[in-house]
C-alpha cells in the first residue's frame, strides 16, 4: 500500500501529459489548417504591392513644380528590394526585428523575452511583433490590442512567410509602412523629410526613418525634430550592437547635423488650393490613383501678394488679392490676412459693393455707344427719380472731358451716362464681362451699389487689357498620375469678342489716365499701368483693380462685418498694395505700352450698308457671345469668327475683303444720337440716398 500513492500520482501525471500532448497536436493541426487556409486566401504579390487601400494622395504643385500642399496619404516610388539601400534594410531590421532572417514569421524568443521584461517591470504582458506580423496588421487588420487580433496576426504572419520570401516581405514592409507626416513607404518618407528619393539615403538619414515606425506621431520630424534625432541615435547603437554596421562607420554621424526638408508653407496658398481642387470634379473622371495637380500659381508672386496685403491692410480690416495673367492663369490669390485664423476666401466667395470700380462698365457702355475720351461732358447737379448723386468733393466742375470725368471719378457724369444709355444696358455690359452676381438696374447702380466678387471684377479688367476679348480664369494646368499618365491638360477656352477693339482701347486710355493723374496715382510702378479705384459709402470697402505688362491684379480691403474703416479709400491702402505687389510680379517682364488709339475705319457708309449704322452689339454676330451670367458660350453655327466662316476672296496677305464682320468690329459708331430714354424705375428703397461710391 505504501507504493500505491506514487503509482497513482505518476498515472495522473501521465494522463495530464497525454491530454496536453493531444491538445498540442490538435492545436498544431488547427494552426496548420488555419495557416493553410490563410495562404490560400492571400492575394498575390502584385495585389499586395498596391496602396490604393490607404486612400488617395493628391499633391498640388505650383507652376514651377514646387510642392504647395499634399493631401491624403503621401506615396513615393515603389522601390524593388534591390534598389533599397542596404543601410535602410539593416537599420529597419536592427530596430524592429533583429532575428528577421531566422524566425518563421513569429519570434518565440522575442515573445518570451517580451513577457519576461514586462513581468520584471510589473507591467501588463505584451508580445513583440515581428516585421512580418506588423505587415500583416498593416494590410489586413486593425491596431486594437485584443487577444483575438494577435492570434489572427500570428496566423497571417506564418502564412505570409510560407507564400513569400524574406526579401519580398521586407520590400512590402518598407514600401507600405507609415512613417509619419502623411508619408507611407521609405521613398515618400525620404522625400518628405529630406527632399530626395530613398535610393540615395545616407546611414544617418536611414536611421532617422527607421526610428519613426515605433511611434510616427511622436518621432516624426514634422512633429518633433529633436525626438526624431534622439531616436536615430538609438537606431545607430542597435545597428552596431547587432553587428549590422561597424562602430567606425557610425562614429562620425551626428543626427543633429542632418539637414531636414522644411515643410511646405500652407498658409496663404491654401486659399488658392481650396479654390482650385474642387474643379477636379469637372476635369477628370473619379480615380483612386495618386495624382499630381500642376497649377498656375507662381510662388514668388504669391509671397509678394501675401506681403503686400498684410503690410497695407488697415488694422482690423481684411484684405484679398487675385492676379490673372493674359491667358487667364491665376498667378496669385490671397483670400484673407491669415488662413489659419479664417479659411473664408474673400477673393472668390465674398460679394461686396465695388464702388467706382464698377464705372468700368458705365464707361464701356458710353464708348460702345459712340462717346470718345476727348468728348466734353458737363459736371452738374443731377436728379434721377429723386436720387441726387454727389461728387466726393461736394462740388461740380462744369464742362470736362470724358477722360477727366473718369480720372476724377465724377459721380454725376456716371449718373448722366446711365440715364442716357439705360441702366439695364450697363447691367448687361457687366454680365457680358463675367459678373455673375445680381446687378441692380436702379440708378445708383452706376456708382457700384450692387455686390460683386473680386475675382469676377479682376476678370473683367483682364478682358479689357486683352483688347476686349474674354479671359477665363483657370488654376489647373494638368493632372498626372504617379507613374506619369496624363489625365488632363488645360486647353485655352474659346475666346469671345466682348467689345470692339477700339472700345477696349478707349477704355484702356481712361484707365491709364486714372493712374497717371486721377484717383489711382498711388498704383504707379514706373511702367504703364491702367486701373481704377473704388470706395463705398462710409469707407466700408476699398478697391483697386489694374493691369500692366499682361498681368491684371485686383485688391479689396474692408471688414467682414461691413463696418466703416477709418481712412480706407481705393486710392490709399488697396492702391499701395497693388503697387507693392506689381513691382515684384512684373519686374522680369518686358515693359509694354498700351494700345490706346486703335484706328477706326471710314465713317462714310454706302446707302446699302446703312443696316450696319448702329452701335456695336456682340450679340449681332452668330447669336449671343455670352450667357445670362456673362460666361462665354460655345461657337454658334453662324458665327463669323468660327474657322472657315470667312470668304476666301481678298488679298491673301491681308485676309478677306471688307465683310459684314469688319463693319461691325472695326467701324466706329455714327455720331451720337439722342436715344429714347428707358422708363425710369422707382428708387430702390434698399440703396442709400447718399452717394455709395466716393472714388
Amino acid at each position: 500500500m505504501a507504493r500505491s500513492a506514487p503509482t497513482a500520482s505518476g498515472g495522473r501525471l501521465k494522463q495530464i501529459l497525454k491530454y496536453a500532448l493531444a491538445a498540442a497536436l490538435l492545436g498544431l493541426v488547427a494552426l496548420i489548417v488555419a495557416v493553410g487556409v490563410a495562404i490560400a486566401s492571400l492575394p498575390d504579390y502584385d495585389e499586395l504591392a498596391q496602396r490604393d487601400d490607404l486612400g488617395q494622395m493628391i499633391r498640388v504643385r505650383a507652376a514651377d513644380g514646387s510642392l504647395l500642399v499634399s493631401m491624403g496619404p503621401t506615396f513615393g516610388r515603389w522601390l524593388p528590394y534591390e534598389q533599397i539601400p542596404r543601410t535602410m534594410r539593416t537599420a529597419m531590421i536592427a530596430v524592429e526585428d533583429r532575428r528577421f532572417r531566422l524566425h518563421p514569421g513569429v519570434d518565440p524568443i522575442g515573445i518570451a523575452r517580451g513577457i519576461k521584461v514586462s513581468l520584471q517591470r510589473d507591467d501588463k504582458v505584451r508580445g513583440v511583433s515581428t516585421i512580418t506580423q506588423q505587415l500583416a496588421r498593416n494590410i489586413f487588420l486593425t491596431n486594437d490590442r485584443s487577444f483575438g487580433r494577435k492570434v489572427k496576426e500570428a496566423i497571417l504572419a506564418l502564412a505570409l512567410e510560407r507564400k513569400f520570401s524574406k526579401d519580398q516581405i521586407l520590400e512590402l514592409y518598407l514600401n507600405r509602412v507609415y512613417f509619419g507626416g502623411g508619408a507611407y513607404g521609405i521613398d515618400a518618407a525620404s522625400r518628405t523629410f529630406f527632399g530626395h528619393g530613398a535610393e540615395t539615403l545616407s546611414l544617418g538619414e536611414a536611421a532617422i526613418i527607421a526610428g519613426l515606425v515605433k511611434a510616427p506621431s511622436n518621432y516624426s520630424p514634422t512633429a518633433d525634430v529633436e525626438a526624431a534625432r534622439a531616436r536615430a541615435n538609438v537606431v545607430l547603437k542597435l545597428m552596431v550592437d547587432n553587428g549590422f554596421v561597424a562602430s567606425s562607420a557610425v562614429a562620425g554621424i551626428d543626427p543633429a547635423t542632418i539637414r531636414l526638408q522644411p515643410a511646405p508653407k500652407q498658409n496663404s496658398v491654401r486659399y488658392f488650393t481650396d479654390w482650385a481642387l474642387p474643379q477636379l470634379d469637372t476635369l477628370i473622371d473619379e480615380t483612386s490613383e495618386p495624382i499630381d495637380v500642376w497649377t498656375t500659381l507662381d510662388p514668388g508672386m504669391q509671397s509678394a501678394a501675401n506681403r503686400a496685403v498684410n503690410a497695407n491692410a488697415p488694422r482690423g480690416a481684411q484684405g484679398a488679392l487675385v492676379a490673372i495673367d493674359r491667358d487667364g492663369a491665376v498667378r496669385a490669390m490671397i483670400g484673407g490676412r491669415d488662413y489659419v485664423s479664417s479659411i473664408y476666401n474673400r477673393a472668390t466667395q465674398a460679394e461686396r459693393q465695388p464702388g467706382s470700380a464698377f464705372k468700368l462698365f458705365v464707361y464701356l457702355t458710353a464708348l460702345e455707344n459712340g462717346m470718345k475720351p476727348t468728348d466734353t461732358v458737363v459736371d452738374e447737379p443731377v436728379t434721377i427719380d429723386g436720387w441726387r448723386p454727389r461728387n466726393s468733393t461736394r462740388s461740380n466742375l462744369g464742362p470736362v472731358s470724358l477722360r477727366e470725368a473718369f480720372s476724377r471719378s465724377i459721380n454725376t457724369i456716371s449718373a448722366k451716362i446711365g440715364e442716357q444709355f439705360g441702366f439695364g444696358t450697363i447691367a448687361d455690359m457687366a454680365r457680358r464681362f463675367g459678373i455673375g452676381s445680381n446687378i441692380s438696374t436702379y440708378p445708383s447702380m452706376v456708382l457700384g451699389s450692387s455686390e460683386v466678387r473680386l475675382i469676377d471684377m479682376t476678370r473683367a479688367f483682364a478682358s479689357v487689357a486683352n483688347r476686349g476679348v474674354s479671359v477665363m480664369p483657370y488654376a489647373i494646368r494638368r493632372v498626372v498620375t504617379a507613374n506619369g499618365r496624363l489625365l488632363y491638360s488645360h486647353e485655352r477656352s474659346d475666346e469671345r469678342v466682348l467689345v470692339a477693339p477700339w472700345v477696349a482701347a478707349g477704355m484702356t486710355d481712361l484707365l491709364q489716365s486714372a493712374v497717371l493723374s486721377g484717383t489711382g496715382r498711388a498704383a504707379q510702378i514706373g511702367r504703364p499701368v491702367a486701373g481704377k479705384t473704388g470706395t463705398t459709402s462710409s469707407n466700408k470697402d476699398g478697391w483697386f483693380i489694374g493691369f500692366s505688362s499682361g498681368l491684371t491684379t485686383g485688391v479689396w480691403m474692408g471688414r467682414d462685418d461691413a463696418r466703416p474703416v477709418g481712412g480706407l479709400q481705393g486710392g490709399t491702402a488697396p492702391a499701395r498694395a497693388f503697387h507693392d505687389f506689381m513691382r515684384v510680379a512684373v519686374a522680369r517682364r518686358p515693359v509694354e505700352k498700351f494700345e490706346t488709339e486703335v484706328p477706326m475705319p471710314d465713317w462714310q457708309l454706302e446707302p446699302d450698308e446703312q443696316m450696319w449704322d448702329q452701335p456695336y452689339d456682340a450679340n449681332l454676330v452668330g447669336g449671343p457671345l455670352v450667357d445670362e451670367n456673362g460666361m462665354p458660350i460655345g461657337p454658334q453655327p453662324a458665327d463669323p469668327l468660327a474657322p472657315g466662316s470667312l470668304p476666301p476672296s481678298g488679298d491673301p496677305a491681308r485676309g478677306p475683303d471688307q465683310t459684314e464682320l469688319d463693319r461691325i468690329f472695326n467701324s466706329p459708331p455714327p455720331p451720337q444720337q439722342q436715344q429714347p430714354q428707358p422708363r425710369s424705375e422707382p428708387a430702390d428703397p434698399l440703396q442709400p440716398r447718399s452717394d455709395p461710391a466716393q472714388l
